[in-house]
């Protein structure tokens, strides 16, 4: 089978299965659910505060919408493993670096997507409520802010997606991810500052920022996001190709 063959019958797939395309949608849903909720109550008190970062608070809810991608990018492999659904793929698709390729191109290209229009409709959506504190995509730092969660959206659901390969279960890469992306930054944050920058939540949100200051570069936070996503890759490339289906 040729490689826009196999990226069609991903597709398929990722359509075809409830919790997966439903995953998808959420990373929309849920971020501009949040969007509205916070700016739609406290934003314009957010926006008042002195020091305020008016394009970090503008993709807040791009926190929750990263639970959303997790768990998309984790249940879009960890459904091969249920009643031997790898099997019939890998009978399909001989050729298991194909398959991997094609499903990793298919979850990421797909959540690049949405994760581009959740990015754009969370900002301009979010500066409705904030009236005479609101900004435009001209705004020092939101256009690269935008474009850059989008892509932080995408890397999530890859990262995912390597790991629920490598560890055959969406429970088990929930288990993982939001502990490390929601709770080890807080808890080591003033003790190992250094190493806490470097996790892929952290890395990846410095593009948020108007100006990230202490913390790394917007670009290289998100390359360092990247690093991770492709290190989960290879680690589920791995396992695909040396294990029994």
């Amino acid at each position: 089978m040729t490689l826009t063959a196999v990226l069609h019958s991903e597709w398929i797939k990722i359509r075809s299965i409830r919790s997966t395309y439903g995953s998808l949608v959420a990373v929309f849903a849920i971020t501009l659910i949040v969007t509205v909720l916070v700016l739609g109550t406290v934003g314009q008190e957010q926006a008042e505060r002195a020091g305020s970062d008016a394009v970090l608070n503008a993709f807040f809810a791009l926190n929750f919408g990263q639970i959303a991608a997790i768990a998309f990018g984790a249940t879009a492999v960890s459904s091969e493993f249920l009643n031997g659904a790898l099997r019939i793929s890998l009978a399909a698709v001989p050729r298991r670096s194909l398959f991997y390729a094609a499903k990793m191109a298919a979850i990421g290209g797909a959540a690049l997507v949405i994760g581009l229009v959740t990015s754009f409709a969370t900002f301009l959506v979010g500066q409705l409520f904030l009236e005479e504190h609101a900004i435009g995509l001209g705004h020092p730092g939101a256009l690269r802010a935008a474009v850059g969660g989008g892509i932080y959206l995408a890397l999530m659901a890859l990262l995912a997606a390597g790991l629920a390969a490598l560890m055959r279960s969406a429970v088990a890469v929930l288990g993982l991810l939001i502990p490390l992306l929601l709770i080890v930054p807080f808890v080591f944050v003033d003790v190992a500052t250094t190493v806490v920058r470097y996790l892929p939540d952290r890395a990846g949100q410095a593009v948020l920022h108007q100006n990230p200051g202490d913390s790394l570069g917007p670009w290289t936070g998100l390359a360092v996001a990247a690093a991770w996503a492709a290190a989960a890759l290879l680690a589920g490339w791995w396992a695909i190709r040396n294990r029994d289906a």
